[in-house]
């Protein structure tokens, strides 16, 4: 990968976009914990665009979640009109420039850049986690009530763990994954037994962003949500699958540079109050919370175990995967109680 220019690729996409624009500045702005790459672009005209680079997954997908993405920010309701970036488009389409070369599949997106308000503090105070679970909730409402107005999404849950099973029996996969073979397979098998077993015809599914880590959007001064970026995560999907990153950001512990993906969030007295405010604002359903449970498998399996070494730098996806098999898979059900979250909710 050291021999890529990316650069040079994101002024290929520029003059496949709009060849009269000159650049004056190209300046990585990247988190610099995953391996996507995101740059701000500047013009001679004094405009200045966000271009995102991305090097994994299907180009489908990429395209898929983005035309998604763009008509969700357009069709949101106040107040989150202009809470999600704005795409660019050329012509009638949003615009995707693909680059492929002998030693790389590559795809750039063009965003409008995002004002960004008040981050939150490392812990929150009650009242702020009041306010936020309100927030969250009338975002998730307004999701769902435009969600029949999106373009259609092609991938499931089952779909992904049914790729991850795939890729067990693969050179590659056998090599990264050795010795937690086994492991990954008795959990992805009773993800989808629960899965089934729970009847998700009845989750309803909505536009969800999974990784509400707290350098990935702003607040205003009353923690209402006002702008949200990095959109590695998306899909559609129940919205139980926000959850466990809901819970993180209202835990005891709070926002940490050294940070493991844990249960013990999900098992807080501060996330059932957040629950408890949520739901008196957006109602949740007995199985929703049940399925809480499979939506932390998940995350662990897709996110961390599948897709790791493509979302975190290689020193943070080795001790995540590592965590994940040897801390938090073996005990995800013996740990997760849904018992206290339904009293506390009353279902």
């Amino acid at each position: 990968m050291l021999q890529i220019d990316f650069n040079q690729i994101v002024r290929e996409a520029v003059e496949a976009y709009d060849d009269s624009k000159e650049i004056i500045s190209i300046t990585d702005i990247s988190a610099k914990v995953s391996t996507n790459h995101v740059y701000r672009i500047s013009f001679s005209d004094k405009n200045v665009i966000i271009a995102k680079l991305s090097y994994f997954g299907k180009f489908e997908h990429f395209v898929e979640d983005h035309s998604i993405i763009n008509s969700l920010a357009n069709n949101l309701p106040s107040p989150f009109e202009n809470v999600l970036a704005r795409s660019l488009i050329k012509g009638n389409s949003l615009f995707v420039h693909r680059h492929q070369d002998e030693l790389i599949d590559v795809w750039v997106v063009f965003y409008r850049p995002m004002e960004v308000r008040k981050r939150l503090p490392k812990r929150l105070n009650e009242d702020q986690i009041d306010k936020l679970a309100v927030s969250f909730a009338r975002f998730h409402k307004a999701c769902h009530s435009i969600k029949n107005t999106l373009p259609p999404s092609s991938k499931t849950l089952e779909v992904d763990i049914n790729h991850l099973l795939e890729i067990l029996e693969t050179k590659e996969g056998r090599h990264e994954h050795r010795m937690h073979i086994e492991l990954i397979k008795r959990q992805c098998h009773t993800f989808l037994e629960n899965v089934e077993e729970l009847g998700t015809d009845e989750l309803d599914v909505i536009p969800v962003f999974v990784d509400w880590n707290i350098g990935n959007f702003s607040v205003t001064k009353n923690f209402q949500l006002y702008s949200r970026w990095d959109y590695d995560w998306f899909r559609v999907s129940s919205r139980m699958m926000d959850f466990y990153f809901f819970s993180r950001i209202v835990s005891h512990a709070g926002d940490q540079t050294i940070f493991s993906y844990d249960l013990d969030p999900l098992m807080e007295d501060r996330f059932l109050r957040f629950l408890k405010v949520y739901h008196n604002e957006y109602p949740l359903k007995e199985v929703e919370i049940r399925f809480l449970k499979e939506a932390y498998r998940f995350f662990l399996l897709n996110y961390v175990v599948k897709y790791g070494r493509y979302f975190f730098h290689e020193v943070f996806a080795t001790r995540l995967q590592q965590e994940a098999y040897n801390e938090h898979l073996p005990v995800v059900d013996e740990k997760f109680d849904p018992e206290p979250l339904l009293e506390a909710l009353n279902l």
